[in-house]
């Protein structure tokens, strides 16, 4: 695997820079698997956020909600390691997703 493809991979994680990789590395599957799994968690990011917004009106959910990002974010964490350490592992909860083939 080239340097290239593993820094396009890392940088799948950062929200729609998921789609460098698309663009950057079509035939690899490496850092496919990684803008996958970070298009997985942007639109995920994008639900709750929506969710929150939206909560402000009805208090429990908004606050429950807060805590997902919580969740969220050690998600991030955790893509960025597995990128990083050059390892192809789903992430929790979302990982089991396939958008981009």
């Amino acid at each position: 695997m080239s340097s290239k493809e593993k820094a396009l991979a890392i940088l799948s994680y950062f929200g729609p820079l998921f789609l460098l990789a698309v663009l950057f590395a079509p035939g690899s599957h490496f850092a496919k698997y990684h803008a996958n799994q970070g298009l997985l968690l942007f639109l995920a990011e994008v639900v709750v956020s929506v969710i929150i917004y939206l909560g402000r009106y009805i208090p429990f959910i908004g606050w429950t909600f807060r805590l997902l990002n919580i969740l969220l974010v050690v998600l991030f964490f955790l893509g960025l390691s597995h990128a990083i350490r050059e390892t192809e592992e789903p992430l929790p909860f979302i990982g089991e997703f396939v958008i981009l083939k």
